[in-house]
Order: C-alpha cells, then structure tokens, then sequence
C-alpha cells in the first residue's frame, strides 16, 4: 500500500523506554503502536469500544497479527500510523496498519480480529451497523450512529 492509501492516520512520539541496545524501537514495541493506532481508529468511527463490547458480551478477539520490518524508528521521531479496515468477513475483520517517519515506510502489519461471544467464545457474525460504519468510515462519509 501507499500512505495516499489510508484515510485514518494516528501520530505518536518515540519514547526513551522503547528504544533498545541497538538504539532504535525494540521490535515488541510496533505491536504497541498498531493496538494504540487501531484505538484511536475504532474510537474514531463511534463504534461501541471495548467496555460497552464486554459489557454486551460480543467482543473482538485478536486471531492473528503480522509484522515486516522495513526500517528502525528511533527516540523521538514522530511517526504516523495508518490504519485501514482492509476486509470485512463474515464473522472476521482485517485491518491494515503501516507505520510512516514522514512518507518513509518503516512498519507494516496486519491485524486478524474475530467477532464472538465472548461468553462462550464462539464466533458471531459481524453486525450489520458495523459493516456499514466501517465502509462509509473508510470512504470517507459521515458516520451516522
């Protein structure tokens, strides 16, 4: 993907406690910025957040997370995270996240999540209100909620 390629972007600081011997971000860290970004992300598109979701009993459960390191960040850099709701299954959304120092890709990953009954832990099928927020959100449109 591009940087033109997201509608949604975060920005955080590098912090000191993240940069390891080799001075640049330890690799554990990116996983950090893309749940801080998909926050901010699903905050953004007024969907129920993860308290009314457990409140509810019907969650979103991380399946699967992939990492390609491209290049290192370091303390202090701002960096601009892109997040892009890339495919909406049945009972499964795929988000796409890439981490960008200016327009220098450094990270990029996805992130697997699965809509259940958190109760019982089985899937459930992704409610319609959400499908319908999360194409307009990615079209740029008004969400209605």
């Amino acid at each position: 993907m591009s940087k033109q390629d997201f509608s949604f972007f975060h920005t955080l600081r590098v912090r000191w406690s993240e940069i390891d011997m080799q001075a640049i971000v330890f690799n554990g860290h990116y996983l950090n910025y893309f749940d801080v970004a998909f926050t901010e992300y699903w905050r953004a598109t007024k969907l129920p957040d993860v308290l009314a979701q457990a409140e509810a009993g019907l969650e979103m459960f991380a399946r699967k997370a992939t990492i390609e390191y491209h290049a290192p960040a370091r303390f202090d850099e701002m960096l601009d995270i892109g997040v892009r709701c890339a495919e909406l299954g049945r009972t499964s959304l795929r988000f796409v996240l890439e981490i960008y120092r200016n327009d220098e890709l450094l990270i990029s990953g996805e992130m697997l999540y699965v809509h259940a009954d958190s109760r019982i832990r089985k899937s459930e099928p992704v409610p319609a209100i959400w499908r319908d927020t999360l194409t307009a959100f990615e079209k740029g449109l008004a969400i209605k909620i």
